[in-house]
């Protein structure tokens, strides 16, 4: 199957999940903050500013020597069966993994515990390229705590039957979020143990919340993951303008712009810089980067005579290209 036949296939199955973005101003401008005054001195901070270089399929991209490896972020899963399998699943990588495949790369798609520690996710994650990548050498790419996952595994936990040549972190809070600091003095510590008692009634860890918070990651987690020197470490981040009202980062968003700066919904730019840093996707969620996007919102734009500005397939190909002229 084509490339575009694939990424095309998958687009018709998939169906609208976000209804606010009929209100987003974003629908009159394809560029989120293109309209914003420059004087924010965060603004300028962003590295090369990527509109909409990913827009649509290109014809060709290179196919890079090693496998790569799906790593999901918070609450995430590779594939997650509902209603005893009579509907069809539903996948974190949404097309992205067909896509993938279809440019003739092998894909691992790795499962970890959705809200454990990054400790126990980084084992999980390890043991199921171990079982996979059997003596092969590996690229991972990674979505939001999944970086900190791999970053973590590299570090510690790396297979001794896999080598991993390179790891491209995609909003990953290299630094912490903002909005983790909130939640977690809003709770209060006398009320997270109840908390996480009924979180952990659900059948979940909740090893991941406290160690998302920006004092975590900065104080202990990173002087103590070590990037290791046989790796290469690329990272991208993303911004989005003012939410819309029914958007469920509408909150968070507000709150990271004021502490942090330019951000996705959960994750800052600042943040989510770590090694070479390849650039700032602009007018694009958290949930976006890995293909949830609004598809009345496409309609709708079509419509208007705008269109996309950001196809999170032709992303991660592009991805996997870079790498391929990396010699990865």
């Amino acid at each position: 199957m084509s490339l575009q036949r694939c990424a095309a296939s998958h687009h018709r199955r998939q169906c609208s999940i976000r209804l606010h973005s009929l209100w987003s101003g974003r629908l009159m401008s394809p560029r989120g903050y293109s309209t914003k005054p420059r004087d924010d001195p965060r603004l300028k901070d962003l590295g090369k500013e990527l509109y909409d270089e990913y827009a649509v399929i290109k014809e060709h991209y290179a196919t890079p020597k090693y496998p790569i490896v799906l790593a999901h972020g918070l609450l995430g899963f590779a594939e997650l069966h509902v209603a005893g399998g009579w509907l069809p699943a539903i996948q974190y990588w949404r097309g992205i993994t067909d896509a993938l495949k279809a440019n003739g790369i092998e894909v691992i798609t790795a499962t970890v515990p959705p809200s454990g520690s990054i400790e126990q996710r980084a084992q999980k994650l390890a043991d199921g390229i171990a079982k996979v990548a059997q003596d092969k050498s590996v690229n991972i790419i990674a979505h939001s705590m999944g970086g900190l996952d791999a970053r973590y595994m590299v570090s510690h936990l790396q297979p001794k039957n896999v080598d991993v040549r390179s790891l491209v972190t995609v909003a990953s809070p290299h630094r912490g979020s903002a909005f983790a600091d909130y939640l977690i003095k809003e709770i209060g510590q006398t009320r997270l143990p109840s908390i996480y008692k009924i979180v952990q009634g659900l059948g979940m860890d909740t090893g991941a919340f406290e160690q998302l918070t920006r004092q975590y990651m900065t104080d202990e987690f990173n002087p103590h993951a070590p990037d290791d020197p046989n790796v290469r470490y690329f990272s991208y981040g993303a911004m989005m303008d003012n939410p819309p009202l029914l958007s469920p980062f509408r909150y968070s968003h507000g709150i990271i712009t004021n502490l942090e700066g330019p951000n996705d919904g959960l994750v800052s730019v600042a943040s989510s810089k770590w090694g070479s840093y390849k650039g700032t996707l602009v007018g694009v969620s958290h949930l976006d980067l890995i293909n949830w996007t609004n598809r009345l919102s496409w309609t709708l734009r079509k419509w208007m005579g705008q269109g996309p500005t950001f196809n999170a397939i032709a992303f991660y190909l592009d991805i996997a290209d870079m790498l391929a002229k990396e010699d990865l």
